[in-house]
């Protein structure tokens, strides 16, 4: 036999779940070399690839995928996003008892008490306002990200510290909350605002940082993740993941796309056009990622109507055509771009200023856009006609509303909108791209958790809530193609991950039983027996 047709590597399991369009999930092994898949089939008819220098990985009773990629994540930016106590899913007394631990905990080298996760419907009776913390942290500043990662509630004690007036001004439509009388009421909203206050916080150590990345990666790796696709970057990041790598390598396969911000210089575009395609082994900068709006929940998503509490009519963007602008910039050199959009008129607007670049400017890279949390009939069909993928997280829907629309999103967008909400069925149904993630970390990152949602649409482990508009749910098969096939769809990556055929990369994730053949309740429970980069086992070596 002739050496070229010899595998290094032979997986067997009891399944292989290609989704491969072009062939049924007959197989039962994969034949592996120089990191490359070059067969499937049943372990008889690969037997002509097994050489003495062949290594055979056996897995009885398990069941193959393409390996899991969450498309959307923050895994730099993630860090301060995740600094503290964590809050999520807590009540206000809970909340109020963590933050009262803390100071009672003081070790007098911490002054600021950090926390995130925080959930919007605990200020339902207060009103956004840090003030409610003063009583128990009188002295001590605290900074609490709100779930949504687009606010953050600061304490008396800490307005005082960052000097904070209301006054301020910023690029995009960022702002700190004032009362009727002008004073701040600890409210910071939009990430302008977020990112001036947290300039003024004592930042984490870089080692600190680098083992707190190293412990998220392997955790993503052991829940069956193989590749995120992380929506932000910073050069500071860079070396914090070279410095991860260079320590042990990266268990998971990551992309990075640089944030666009509004009033962004011409200098500063180029330079985000000069990083394309760097990186290090498991790692690359491939992309851009826009914001046209906020979220609903403290009213800066961009609706075509307002919202209960009269907003959501405005884009972050101050002018929405240097939005246009930057985004043609990029689509003109053939870099991909996102963009979070999550108001029906945010969507819109993006799907407007795609369609304007024309096919062939709009056909020299993937474009897709982010959330789509509330969107319109006539906008469902957009997305398969003009090409642009979904890249969606009915987690959130799951996790933050609740059938009977008392939670804070819904109130704000009423009943109408609120039906209209995280429409994968929908837009999957039309033959668009449906990309599924976390948004790590506003939700958790396991696969198995998100997958099971978006089957049930209701969070996995309580059985007894009713279900979120139950008539967007996917298939077993579509919501793991928003995570193999689907996601690889996305950014144009198609012709070499998202499915098991020879040609491309030996990326899996091994289950220890067919998810296919499990009822979606059992999936957080779902042993992860194996994961692969390049052939290369990564969990379960």
């Amino acid at each position: 036999m002739a050496s070229e047709n010899r595998a290094e590597l032979l997986i067997v399991a009891d399944r292989v779940r290609a989704f491969d369009p072009q062939r049924a999930d007959t197989a039962t092994a994969i034949a592996v070399r120089d990191g490359e898949i070059i067969d499937v089939g049943t372990e008889h008819a690969l037997a002509r690839h097994v050489g003495p220098g062949t290594a055979v990985h056996r897995y009885p009773g398990a069941t193959v995928l393409p390996g899991l990629t969450d498309c959307h994540t923050h895994i730099v930016m993630g860090l301060p996003l995740s600094r503290g106590i964590r809050l999520t899913d807590r009540s206000l007394d809970e909340v109020r008892l963590a933050i009262s631990e803390a100071v009672g905990s003081d070790d007098g080298e911490e002054r600021w008490i950090l926390g995130w996760g925080l959930d919007p419907n605990v200020f339902a009776e207060s009103g956004f306002t840090g003030r409610i913390f003063d009583d128990i942290a009188p002295d001590r500043p605290v900074f609490l990200r709100m779930r949504d990662a687009h606010s953050a509630i600061v304490n008396s004690a800490a307005v005082r510290e960052l000097g904070l007036t209301g006054r301020e001004r910023f690029d995009d439509e960022s702002r700190i909350d004032v009362d009727s009388a002008g004073n701040p009421t600890g409210y910071i909203i939009e990430i302008g605002a977020i990112e001036r206050v947290l300039a003024q916080i004592p930042p984490e150590g870089f080692d600190a940082s680098v083992a707190r990345i190293a412990e998220l990666l392997r955790s993503m790796a052991q829940s069956g993740l193989t590749a995120n696709h992380v929506l932000d970057f910073s050069e500071e990041g860079a070396k914090l993941i070279s410095a991860v790598e260079d320590r042990g390598g990266l268990p998971i396969r990551l992309r990075f796309s640089p944030m666009i911000f509004p009033g962004m210089t011409d200098t500063e575009l180029w330079r985000i056009v000069e990083l394309q395609g760097s990186g290090g082994e498991r790692w690359r900068v491939e992309g851009v990622k826009f914001f046209i709006d906020g979220t609903v929940d403290n009213g800066t998503a961009w609706l075509h109507e307002p919202d209960s509490a009269g907003q959501g009519t405005r884009s972050i963007w101050t002018d929405p055509e240097r939005y246009r602008a930057a985004q043609r910039f990029f689509a003109e050199r053939g870099i991909p771009t996102t963009t979070h959009a999550i108001g029906d008129r945010g969507v819109d607007f993006v799907l407007d200023a795609l369609e304007s670049l024309g096919d062939e400017i709009r056909g020299r890279a993937p474009h897709r856009i982010e959330h789509i949390e509330t969107i319109t009939d006539r906008t469902v069909r957009r997305f398969a006609e003009l090409g642009v993928a979904a890249s969606m997280q009915p987690i959130h829907g799951t996790r933050h509303t609740r059938a009977d629309r008392s939670d804070n999103w819904s109130v704000r967008l009423g009943a109408e909108r609120a039906s209209h909400g995280w429409r994968c069925r929908d837009i999957r149904d039309t033959g668009a791209t449906v990309a599924l993630g976390s948004d790590w970390p506003v939700t958790p990152f396991d696969p198995r958790r998100m997958i099971a949602d978006t089957i049930l649409r209701r969070p996995v482990e309580q059985p007894g809530l009713a279900p979120v508009q139950p008539e967007q749910a996917l298939t077993a098969r579509e919501a793991f193609e928003g995570y193999t096939l689907h996601a690889a769809r996305s950014v144009g990556h198609e012709d070499r991950l998202g499915s098991i055929a020879p040609g491309k990369r030996a990326e899996f994730t091994v289950f220890g039983a067919d998810p296919f053949e499990s009822a979606p309740e059992e999936y957080p429970r779902l042993d992860v027996v194996a994961t692969y980069l390049d052939g290369e086992r990564i969990v379960g070596a």
